[in-house]
C-alpha cells in the first residue's frame, strides 16, 4: 500500500515563496497522476494541482494558476508542488494524494485514494 508523507510548510508573508514535497513509497508511483489538496479551516477540502503519470498534462485551480507549478521526480518518488507570490487566502493544510486507477489527474476529491498526514502552510498579510 503506497504511503505518501508532506514536507515544507511553514510560516510565509505574503508575496513570499514555499515549496513543498511528497515522498511516496510503493511500486505504483510512476503509473499514478497526484495531485495536491487544501483544506483551510472551515471550508472543505479543494483541489489545487494534478499531475499525471509521465508529467505531461498538468491542472491547477484558477486561484493558483500562474503562482503554482506542480512537478514530479518518478525516479525519486516525489512530487512538489512550488508556490510563489502566496496570499494569505492560500493559508491551509495542503495535502498530496494519490489518483485511484489512472494516471490522469482529476478536480474530483472522490477520485484520489490514497493521502498524506497533510502541511501545514501560514501566509501572513
Amino acid at each position: 500500500q503506497m504511503q505518501l508523507v508532506e514536507s515544507g510548510g511553514g510560516l510565509v508573508q505574503a508575496g513570499g515563496s514555499l515549496k513543498l514535497s511528497c515522498a511516496a513509497s510503493g511500486r505504483t508511483f510512476s503509473s499514478s497522476a497526484m495531485g495536491w489538496f487544501r483544506q483551510a479551516p472551515g471550508k472543505e477540502r479543494e483541489f489545487v494541482a494534478g499531475i499525471s503519470w509521465d508529467a505531461g498534462t498538468t491542472g491547477y485551480t484558477d486561484s493558483v494558476k500562474g503562482r503554482f507549478t506542480i512537478s514530479r521526480d518518478n525516479a525519486r518518488n516525489m512530487v512538489y508542488l512550488q508556490m510563489s507570490s502566496l496570499k494569505p487566502e492560500d493559508t491551509a493544510v495542503y495535502y498530496c494524494a494519490r489518483r485511484k486507477l489512472s494516471g490522469w489527474h482529476s478536480r474530483n476529491r472522490s477520485d484520489y485514494d490514497v493521502w498524506g498526514q497533510g502541511t501545514q502552510v501560514t501566509v501572513s498579510s
